[in-house]
C-alpha cells in the first residue's frame, strides 16, 4: 500500500479546512425522532467521504440486513448501544465499537435499546447520502415499484 497520488503541489499549504461546531443543529429528523448531523458531505469533501452524526432515540428501529455497490459503510459508536449486523450475526456494539464493511458487504443498525444512542456513519467515497436520508421520509407513501427505484437509486440492495 502506498500514499495515494499528489492532489496539492503548492509550496506553502493554504487556509481551506472548515469546521462544524457541536452546537450546530441536526440538518435532518426523521419521522422515529432520529437526528442526521451531516458533518462533512461528499459536496463538502470533493467526493471523497460523507460523515454523518446519528442520534437515535430508544427502540428507534434502524436499516435492515442491506448491501452497497458502490460505497463502503463503516460505524462508530458514540454512545448507547447498537444492534450492528456484520452479514453473519446481530451483535451488541457499545461506546467506541467501530465496524467496517466493503462494498457488497451485508450490514445493518438499530437501536433496539431503552436508552438513546448515537453513531458516527463514514461512507467512501462521498456519495450523496443526504438526499437518501431525506427521501426515507416518503418512502411509506410510494408504490412498492416506487420503492424499489428509490432504493437503488440510492444502492441500498437490501436482502430481506
Amino acid at each position: 500500500m502506498s500514499y495515494p497520488e499528489i492532489r496539492y503541489d503548492g509550496e506553502s499549504g493554504e487556509v481551506t479546512a472548515w469546521m462544524r461546531p457541536a452546537s450546530a443543529p441536526a440538518d435532518l429528523t426523521s419521522k422515529a425522532g432520529t437526528k442526521f448531523g451531516y458533518l462533512a458531505t461528499g459536496a463538502d469533501t470533493g467526493g471523497d467521504f460523507g460523515l454523518y452524526r446519528l442520534d437515535m432515540l430508544p427502540r428507534a428501529g434502524g436499516a435492515s440486513d442491506h448491501f452497497h455497490r458502490t460505497i463502503t459503510e463503516s460505524f462508530f459508536i458514540l454512545s448507547g448501544t447498537m444492534k450492528l449486523f456484520n452479514g453473519d450475526k446481530w451483535v451488541d456494539a457499545r461506546e467506541g465499537d467501530f465496524l467496517h464493511v466493503p462494498p457488497g458487504g451485508r450490514h445493518g443498525f438499530r437501536n433496539e435499546s431503552d436508552e438513546p444512542a448515537s453513531m458516527l456513519l463514514l461512507f467512501t467515497p462521498g456519495a450523496p447520502r443526504e438526499a437518501y436520508f431525506e427521501g426515507l421520509k416518503t418512502v411509506s407513501g410510494l408504490s412498492d415499484q416506487e420503492r424499489l427505484e428509490f432504493f437503488l437509486q440510492h444502492d441500498n440492495h437490501f436482502v430481506d
